[in-house]
């Protein structure tokens, strides 16, 4: 029991002098000491919060100008691929805006040739299915009238389909998206004019947005960006040098077919299959082909069969003779490594990541391989695919084969002699 003077009441313990007595603890109902808020927690909330609406407003932006970082993006590789053509011209005196200016000059005069002589044959071929349309249509209700005997008229075909509300709601959504399709055109100029332009400036002031990047970095890595660049320029204009010149040997090839047959437009489809066989990757060639096969097929339709052939024999030849020969130097990447990076930048950027996805991979690829070590492959038969035999005892299979031919006469008879020469052992270590 704790000790109690005369009055009753219980003793304090009295704390030695030059110490702090002890806190006591709070009596019931009675409040605590406050607790205070540590002063760092409102600074974090608030770099929080704002760290929070950076990333919103980032990402806003982001979304919102993606369709002007892809034309830069188009426009700087653009700008990449006619580098070589704008440096050769600048070194021999000509200044680099000039320089620019007439290859610019040059591949707009080649564009719009080709997009008027391939609109004037999609045009003649329109004009001429209008014309025969009445004998195609009379022939298949020939056909029809034959084969099922129906009593069907051209006249009255034709009055059904223009009196039938399907004409009448075609007539109205294609008159409604009138306005939608002149947007669409404006939009397209308005973005061919912005790459244009962007891709006008990097060629023109290549050497001074060089200069200008180079200056924010020390000079370790000036070199690194300088070497990228080059790399970029190389790989980019060796894409395009291959690309053509194939494009120029398929173009020549079917162009020769087509006039053998006396398909019309020779010359034009010729190109067509050319360029868009060899500049859309993966589906390219099917649509290339596509064209010359319908416009054969209004000539004759085993032309179109003809034509299909030559398509799927010629890409078989460029495919394994042509392009690996072509390509070995400029763009020197495997095969599935480029249909990978096709698919990549499908995904990533539609059509663009397609057409910029083979040089930009090659330009990776190049610029990394200067950082890998390399050694020397030993000479192993593993190496090439060849598998050693006799290396580590027999296989599995030789084993369990020789188990399974051993008789068990033979397996007794091999037993004896051990047992008997052991005892012979005992029979030597008793007597000795």
């Amino acid at each position: 029991m704790a000790p109690t003077d005369d009055t009753g009441q219980t003793a304090q313990h009295v704390s030695p002098p030059g110490t702090t007595p002890p806190a006591r603890p709070p009596a019931e109902g009675a409040a605590g000491p406050v607790a205070r808020m540590p002063r760092w927690l409102p600074r974090a909330m608030v770099l929080a919060l704002a760290l929070i609406a950076a990333f919103q407003l980032g990402s806003w932006a982001f979304h919102q100008l993606t369709g002007l970082l892809i034309n830069i993006l188009i426009a700087f590789f653009l700008a990449l691929a006619i580098e070589p053509a704008v440096s050769r011209m600048a070194a021999r005196g000509m200044r680099r805006g000039l320089a620019t200016f007439l290859v610019f000059l040059g591949l707009m005069i080649v564009t719009a040739g080709f997009v008027t002589l391939l609109g004037s044959m999609l045009a003649g071929q329109i004009i001429k299915m209008v014309e025969g349309f009445p004998q195609y249509l009379d022939s298949v209700i020939h056909w029809v009238n034959q084969t099922f005997h129906t009593e069907l008229r051209r006249v009255d075909v034709q009055e059904g389909l223009l009196h039938s509300d399907w004409l009448r709601k075609y007539a109205q959504n294609s008159a409604a998206g009138v306005l939608d399709v002149s947007a669409q055109v404006l939009g397209g100029l308005f973005q061919l004019l912005t790459i244009t332009l962007f891709s006008f400036y990097f060629a023109a002031d290549g050497p001074r947005l060089r200069r200008t990047i180079c200056s924010v970095l020390p000079p370790a890595r000036q070199a690194e960006v300088l070497r990228a660049w080059e790399i970029a320029v190389d790989k980019t204009g060796g894409y395009l040098y291959s690309r053509g010149l194939m494009a120029l040997i398929s173009g020549i090839a079917h162009y020769i077919l087509l006039q053998a047959l006396g398909v019309p437009y020779a010359p034009v489809l010729g190109v067509w299959v050319g360029l868009v066989s060899q500049f859309i990757p993966t589906i390219g060639t099917y649509l290339a082909g596509a064209l010359p096969m319908l416009i054969a097929f209004t000539v004759n339709p085993w032309y179109a069969v003809w034509v299909l052939v030559f398509v799927v024999i010629y890409q078989q030849f460029e495919n394994y003779m042509l392009q690996p020969k072509l390509t070995s130097k400029t763009v020197d990447i495997h095969p599935a490594v480029a249909f990978g990076s096709v698919i990549a930048g499908t995904a990533l950027l539609g059509a663009v990541g397609a057409l910029i996805a083979i040089p930009a991979v090659a330009t990776l690829q190049a610029f990394l391989g200067a950082y890998v070590k390399r050694y020397a492959v030993t000479d192993d038969p593993r190496v090439h695919g060849h598998r050693r035999r006799g290396a580590g005892g027999p296989g599995l299979l030789t084993r369990a084969r020789g188990l399974g031919t051993r008789r068990p006469e033979a397996a007794v008879s091999g037993a004896q002699p051990a047992e008997t020469g052991l005892g012979t052992s005992e029979e030597g270590g008793g007597s000795s």
